[in-house]
């Protein structure tokens, strides 16, 4: 039996994309598809393929009137949340592919997906390139003292840090060591310069910048006496990154129940 899908953002970058390869998947089946803008055209059409016989509908409250297995939701990030917590509660698992949640909103999100018997996977980024940069700096950290984040992005961007930098600077918080740079609160001047502070349980300072020409990028920056390691991801202009790893999560979430932070987990074995 094919899994029943569910894309809220239908019409954006990574939507589109996602339209067109979940009907090519032999495995998956697109049950309905939430675009206000487009609402009552249908989303094969306006992913630039055939007719796929599904009507874009305006809310996901609609879309969740229909019979489904997964919600995934690349919309934006004022409303993220709501859309996570209302799949739930109609009994959906949630692949979250939109950035700008904080460490309180994951909180919540486990405890409702826990409640509910059902699964999340949520990633600051899908692709398998920006996973392993994650991997490799967790790796660097445990023997680097050093180490702060720089993520990159269009000057577009509504969300910063990027979620990929954040759920980034988050991991590398719990394994990293204590840094030899002065705290940012005690420097004289604007402490402010020296970035974003996440702080648990261990401070990591994250700089964003936001300029044409970059769709998105994230390095993290060691450094140790008269040496210095770099570690950066760097995205291109298609989205095509994205969607495996996104459809990865779609078919894996099925089997967890909770919120599960990243793709890494599910690259295991």
């Amino acid at each position: 039996m094919s899994l029943r899908i569910v894309v809220a953002g239908a019409t954006g970058w990574v939507g589109r994309a996602l339209i067109t390869a979940i009907a090519a998947a032999p495995d998956l089946e697109l049950a309905a598809a939430v675009s206000r803008a487009r609402a009552g055209e249908d989303a094969g059409t306006v992913a630039g393929g055939a007719p796929l016989g599904v009507a874009l509908v305006g809310s996901l409250e609609e879309a969740l009137t229909v019979p489904s297995d997964v919600v995934i939701d690349y919309t934006a990030p004022d409303a993220v949340a709501a859309h996570v917590h209302a799949a739930l509660a109609a009994g959906r698992h949630v692949v979250v592919g939109t950035s700008g949640l904080g460490s309180a909103d994951y909180g919540a999100i486990d405890a409702a997906a826990r409640a509910a018997g059902r699964g999340v996977v949520a990633a600051g980024n899908f692709s398998i390139t920006a996973t392993l940069l994650k991997r490799f700096a967790l790796e660097a950290a445990r023997w680097v003292d050093d180490v702060e984040v720089i993520d990159y992005a269009s000057p577009r961007k509504p969300d910063t840090p990027s979620g990929t930098a954040r759920e980034l600077a988050e991991a590398l918080s719990e394994v990293r060591r204590p840094a030899t740079s002065l705290p940012p609160e005690t420097l004289a001047g604007l402490p402010a310069t020296r970035g974003a502070t996440i702080a648990e349980p261990t401070p990591i300072q994250v700089h964003s910048l936001r300029l044409p020409s970059f769709v998105l990028s994230c390095e993290a920056i060691f450094g140790a006496p008269d040496e210095r390691l770099v570690i950066r991801h760097d995205a291109g202009s298609s989205p095509t990154p994205y969607v495996a790893g996104t459809l990865l999560a779609a078919r894996r979430v099925v089997e967890r129940v909770g919120l599960t932070r990243g793709l890494d987990p599910l690259l295991v074995g």
